[in-house]
């Protein structure tokens, strides 16, 4: 009840923010420019696939360059949608308020984790109906389309439990928004400093990048949705507990 009570309310700033509705028209404005250059693209190639056996489709060269493209937008603003989470009450002072109420440290992370991941799958939703236009014209691997927006999914699970955290560590938002961007850039390419090195294989397995890919051709593993879960409730663990250093005793 609680956990619902928060994320109405949450969510109810996060749409009567302004910052909410300009982030969201920037967004749409780069994905739908990403979008109109790889359909621009294909069109200039489309004749040479026509002559190759096993060329590739809309699917693989126009929707999923534009979910990794969307991938890397979403890195840029989770960091902008968590910084205020915790930040902004200690900046308030009314995380006190906040701690002194009976409810339990998890119900306070979680329903401020799903406010801000709602925010961003409603505007996935809104990014995917881009690609979904393309069924009008040509065929698409919608398989391959769940598996990328699945894929996403569990990528801004991870971005939002992490700039969750860092949300409690210092009581400046614009800290905490640079703190997240940070961590998910590093955790980002990690595997770019690792490739062609068999030395550095547990890099490879640490960084985002690597486990969002197989998402975005289709290539559906439980090892990769075990990774974002397990990264997802690693944080949103930290979070609570450095949380709970602020609750007033009773």
């Amino acid at each position: 009840m609680a956990i619902s009570v928060l994320l109405q309310k949450e969510l109810k700033a996060l749409f009567l923010s302004p910052l909410a509705w300009i982030i969201m028209a920037i967004v749409q404005l780069i994905v739908s420019y990403q979008f109109l250059s790889h359909i621009e693209n294909f069109l200039h190639i489309q004749n040479k696939m026509d002559l190759q056996e096993q060329a590739l489709g809309v699917t693989d060269l126009i929707i999923s360059p534009t979910f990794a493209g969307a991938a890397m937008v979403l890195l840029l603003i989770s960091p902008i949608l968590t910084m205020r989470l915790i930040s902004e009450e200690r900046k308030n002072q009314t995380l006190a308020l906040l701690m002194s109420a009976p409810i339990p440290m998890y119900s306070i992370i979680l329903g401020k984790f799903l406010s801000v991941v709602l925010f961003q799958v409603i505007m996935l939703l809104m990014l995917s109906l881009m690609p979904l236009s393309l069924l009008w014209g040509s065929g698409i691997d919608l398989g391959q389309m769940a598996a990328s927006l699945l894929g996403l999914v569990l990528t801004l699970c991870a971005f939002s439990a992490a700039g969750l955290y860092i949300s409690t560590l210092t009581a400046q938002p614009v800290v905490a928004a640079i703190g997240s961007f940070g961590l998910l850039l590093i955790l980002w390419l990690l595997n770019w400093s690792s490739q062609g090195e068999n030395n550095f294989n547990m890099l490879i397995y640490l960084s985002i990048l690597s486990h969002l890919e197989p998402f975005l051709y289709g290539t559906f593993s439980s090892q990769d949705v075990i990774y974002f879960l397990l990264f997802t409730l690693f944080f949103l663990a930290l979070a609570v507990k450095r949380l709970d250093v602020y609750r007033l005793p009773h």
